[in-house]
C-alpha cells in the first residue's frame, strides 16, 4: 500500500468535483482529483451535453418540417439513429479532451478509480490512499426509480435512453420534470407518439403554474400526451414491448417506459458515514459553507439538498475551494439559481414563483405576464410563450419566468435582477436592442414600472 498526500483531494471529478479542483489550484493548493469513471461526469457523458445535443438534433428536424412555411424548399426524410448517435458523441468527445487538457494544465493529479473516504481525511483507491488537508465530496447522483420498477430490458433511465440504437414508435415515459419533458420533446419530434405519465398535477411542478400550463398546452398541440395527476401501477413487459398499469385503471402500451423520477445523491457504499460524515435521506449533511460534520470534510453538487443542477455544482466547488484556502467567499443561494428545461418550447426561471411569494408576502405582491405574440423576434421564430415576472409591492423583484422558444438565453438578465434585489423602476431604462426576445423583459419591467410600452 502507498500512501499519498496533498493539500486537497477532490473525491468525483464532475461538475462540481473538477471546478473545486481547478479554483484550488489557481489558490497555490496542490490537488488530487478522484474519479471512478471519465473527468466531466454524468453532466458532460451522460446528461447535459448529450441531451441538449439530441434536443438540437430534434429542433432541426422541426426546422425542416416547417421550412416552406418561410419559404424554404426542404424534404424531412427521417432520423438517422446512427448519425445522430456520431454527432452527439462527437460533441461531448470534444469538451472532453478539452477538459482532460485543462486539468492537465492546472497541474491537478486525476487518479482512475473507485474512491473511498477514511477517517482523519483519507481516500483510499485500492490499495493506495490519498490524504488531503481538505477533502471535497462532490459524488454526483443516479437516477433514481421506485419501489419495485426493476430497471431493465424495456424499462430504461435516461442514460439508457441515450444507448437506443432506434427511434420507438411509442413511449410511455413516468415523471413529468424536467429529465422526462425533455425526453418527450426529443422523441416527439423524430416522430414517436410519447406519453407522459405524472402524480402531481402539473408537468414540470417545480415551475410557476402559469408556465407549466403553458407548457401543457404546448404539449397537447405538438400531440403529447400527458396523464396528469394519476400514479403508475405497474408493468409487464415482452421481447416486443411493454404494458404500463396506472392507477385509475388506464393501460398504456409502448415500446419503451422511460422513468424519470428525479435523481438520488450517489452516496451509499463510499465509506461517509464510518468517517464521520453525516447523511439524512442519502444526502450529505453540510452547512452554509458547506463543511460537513468532519471538519476540513466539504461536500459540493447532487449530494448537497437542493437543487441538482451542474451550474450549481460549479458554484459550490468554488466556493468550497475559496473557503479552505481562507477567503471568504459569498454563500450560493438557491433562490438565485437559474433553472432551464431544455424542452421544445423552453422553460425558465429563477427567483419565487407567485405562490411562493404570496406564502411569503401574502398580498403585498404584485405580477405582470406579458405574451411574446406582442414580441417581434419571436414572432419571426414562431413561437408562442409569456415572460412573467413577480415582484414585491413597492420593493424589488422577487421572481423570473419565461416559455418560449431559446428563452433559456434570457434568464441571465431575471438572474442578475433576482440577485441584486434590482426594483422594475432601476431597470425600466435600461435599453433592450431590437429586435430580440430580450424586449420582452424589458417591457414586463415597463409594466411593473407603471409605464408600459407595447402592453396594456
Amino acid at each position: 500500500m502507498s500512501e499519498y498526500t496533498s493539500d486537497v483531494v477532490v473525491l468525483g471529478g464532475g461538475s462540481g468535483g473538477y471546478a473545486a479542483a481547478i479554483r484550488a489550484t489557481e489558490l497555490g493548493k496542490s490537488v488530487v482529483l478522484i474519479e471512478k469513471d471519465t473527468v466531466g461526469g454524468t453532466c458532460l457523458h451522460r446528461g447535459c451535453i448529450p441531451t441538449k445535443a439530441l434536443l438540437h438534433a430534434a429542433e432541426v428536424a422541426d426546422h425542416v418540417r416547417s421550412a416552406a412555411s418561410v419559404g424554404v424548399s426542404a424534404t424531412f426524410a427521417g432520423i438517422d439513429p446512427a448519425a445522430v448517435t456520431s454527432y452527439r458523441e462527437g460533441i461531448v468527445a470534444k469538451k472532453f479532451k478539452g477538459l482532460e487538457g485543462l486539468l492537465k494544465a492546472r497541474g491537478i493529479t486525476v487518479v482512475a478509480g473507485t474512491g473511498r473516504l477514511l477517517p482523519d481525511r483519507g481516500v483510499a483507491v485500492g490499495d493506495d490512499v490519498y490524504r488531503g488537508t481538505d477533502v471535497i465530496l462532490a459524488t454526483g447522483s443516479y437516477s433514481r426509480s421506485l419501489p419495485g420498477l426493476e430497471i431493465g430490458g424495456r424499462v430504461i433511465t435516461s442514460e439508457g435512453a441515450l444507448a437506443l440504437d432506434v427511434v420507438p414508435e411509442r413511449v410511455v415515459i413516468l415523471g413529468g420534470g424536467v429529465i422526462g419533458v425533455e425526453f418527450a420533446s426529443v422523441w416527439r419530434s423524430f416522430g414517436a407518439e410519447v406519453t407522459i405519465v405524472e402524480a402531481l398535477d402539473h408537468l414540470v411542478p417545480n415551475e410557476d403554474v402559469a408556465l407549466s400550463k403553458a407548457l401543457e398546452r404546448a404539449y397537447r398541440k405538438r400531440g403529447i400526451v400527458a396523464k396528469l395527476g394519476v400514479r403508475f401501477a405497474g408493468i409487464t413487459q415482452t421481447d416486443a414491448g411493454v404494458q404500463v398499469s396506472l392507477e385509475d385503471g388506464t393501460t398504456l402500451d409502448a415500446d419503451y417506459l422511460l422513468v424519470a423520477v428525479g435523481r438520488g445523491p450517489a452516496t451509499a457504499d463510499l465509506g461517509f458515514e464510518e468517517a464521520g460524515v453525516a447523511l439524512e435521506r442519502g444526502f450529505v449533511t453540510v452547512d452554509e459553507r458547506l463543511q460537513t460534520t468532519v471538519p476540513h470534510v466539504w461536500a459540493v453538487g447532487d449530494i448537497v439538498p437542493g437543487l441538482q443542477l451542474a451550474h450549481r455544482g460549479f458554484a459550490q466547488g468554488i466556493f468550497a475551494a475559496e473557503q479552505l484556502a481562507g477567503l471568504d467567499p459569498v454563500p450560493v443561494p438557491e433562490a438565485s439559481i437559474p433553472r432551464i428545461t431544455y424542452s421544445s418550447p423552453e422553460v425558465a426561471s429563477v427567483g419565487l414563483t407567485e405562490a411562493q411569494a404570496r406564502g411569503i408576502h401574502g398580498d403585498g405582491v404584485a405580477v405582470y405576464e406579458y405574451n411574446l405574440a406582442g414580441n417581434g423576434k419571436s414572432e419571426i421564430l414562431g413561437t408562442a410563450g409569456i415572460v412573467k415576472v413577480v415582484r414585491a409591492a413597492e420593493g424589488p423583484i422577487l421572481g423570473v419566468h419565461l416559455i418560449g422558444d431559446r428563452v433559456g438565453e434570457l434568464i441571465t438578465e431575471g438572474q442578475l435582477a433576482v440577485a441584486w434585489e434590482a426594483h422594475p423602476e432601476d431597470l425600466a431604462p435600461l435599453i433592450h436592442a431590437h429586435p430580440t426576445q430580450s424586449e420582452a423583459l424589458g417591457e414586463v419591467f415597463l409594466a411593473l414600472a407603471g409605464k408600459p410600452l407595447h402592453a396594456l
